[in-house]
């Protein structure tokens, strides 16, 4: 079977009536997720229905993949694929360093996720420690190796920052300082001219 028919995309508020269903039949929390809508990937067949369901959660630097949901799971297989895509395209959008899931689907293992051991789960955010017990994990980067470099980052920023209001500063000082000589320029000009002309031989009648 080809995955021609088939087109993977955002999930949009039309989608509503589809993704509830497909919701209802995994028993996912519906009232739940159906907040959280932006998360969601959805892929639909020729005719414009929506066969499959994938959230997508952002935290930090780490991705969530979760509520995997399909109308008919005998093509489960052929539309992972699509949604691993889409996931791919936004972990290099928003510099993800991890990944992880809950779902079980030997599909996940076989694109490089492993069983979370307890250091990695030390990496874990503190908001998905309840979604399950059985982590999946894949690293893209190293976590250590990223803060490292945007701590740099920040403290040169910092430095930069302060540099320019230093430069700031200076510039405020050499603009007064040549604000005040243009003023004091200006006084000595009008005192020297007030003095020109009262020093100057006023006219009247010449004696005969």
């Amino acid at each position: 079977m080809s995955s021609a028919p088939y087109r993977a995309r955002r999930a949009a508020v039309d989608d509503f009536p589809a993704l509830r269903g497909l919701w209802a039949s995994m028993r996912h929390p519906v009232a739940d997720l159906e907040k959280r809508l932006t998360e969601f990937q959805v892929v639909e067949d020729a005719s414009g229905h929506v066969v499959g369901a994938l959230g997508f959660r952002i935290e930090l630097r780490n991705g969530l993949i979760h509520s995997e949901a399909f109308s008919d799971f005998s093509a489960a297989d052929e539309l992972r694929p699509l949604f691993w895509t889409r996931i791919q395209s936004l972990v290099l959008n928003h510099g993800l360093a991890r990944l992880w899931t809950v779902e079980d689907s030997p599909f996940w293992t076989r694109n490089g996720f492993q069983l979370a051991a307890e250091p990695a789960l030390q990496k874990l955010p503190p908001a998905w420690a309840a979604s399950g017990s059985k982590w999946l994990t894949l690293r893209i980067k190293d976590e250590d190796a990223v803060a490292s470099v945007e701590k740099e980052i920040d403290v040169w920023m910092q430095a930069e920052r302060q540099r320019m209001a230093q430069q700031l500063e200076k510039t405020k000082t050499v603009k007064t300082a040549v604000t005040a000589f243009g003023v004091g320029l200006a006084v000595l000009i009008i005192i020297a001219a007030c003095y020109l002309w009262l020093a100057r031989p006023h006219g009247g009648l010449m004696p005969h």
